[in-house]
C-alpha cells in the first residue's frame, strides 16, 4: 500500500516539478532533519546508496541541495536544502497536505487509526 500511495502523490510532483521520487524523498528528508549525510538518507528512507547518490547529484546540479564533505568525519558528504529547495518545500507542502486530507477521506473512519498505527511504527523503528 505504501508504494501506491507514494506513486499517487507522485504524479502530483513528478508532472509539476519535475522531481522524481528518490529525488522527492531526499528532499523531504533534509526538509525535515535539515543537513545529513548521505549514508544517514539510504537508511533512513529504504533506498540503495548509489540511488540516493544520483539523487543528491541531480538535485545539486538543479541547485535544489549542496554537498560538502563532512570536516569530522571526511568519507562522509552531507547534505543540505538551498534556498531554492526551501522554495521548492514550500510549494509541495500545501500539495501533500491536501493529497493526505485526500487519503484521510478515502479511508473514511479508519484514516485516523491508520495514522496513529503507522505513527507508532515509524516510531519504532528509529
Amino acid at each position: 500500500m505504501a508504494s501506491k500511495v507514494s506513486r499517487e502523490f507522485a504524479k502530483t510532483y513528478v508532472s509539476r516539478f519535475g522531481v522524481t521520487i528518490p529525488e522527492w524523498r531526499v528532499i523531504f528528508h533534509l526538509h525535515t532533519t535539515g543537513p545529513v549525510s548521505v549514508r544517514e538518507i539510504y537508511q533512513r528512507v529504504d533506498m540503495d546508496k548509489s540511488k540516493v547518490s544520483r539523487a543528491a547529484s541531480r538535485l545539486e546540479k538543479a541547485g535544489l541541495i549542496t554537498k560538502k564533505i563532512n570536516p569530522a568525519d571526511r568519507r562522509l558528504v552531507e547534505l543540505e536544502l538551498t534556498d531554492k529547495g526551501r522554495a521548492l518545500m514550500d510549494e509541495i507542502t500545501p500539495l501533500a497536505l491536501d493529497f493526505e486530507s485526500k487519503l484521510m477521506r478515502k479511508l473514511g473512519v479508519g484514516g485516523p487509526n491508520f495514522r496513529e498505527t503507522l505513527t507508532q511504527y515509524l516510531k519504532a523503528d528509529t
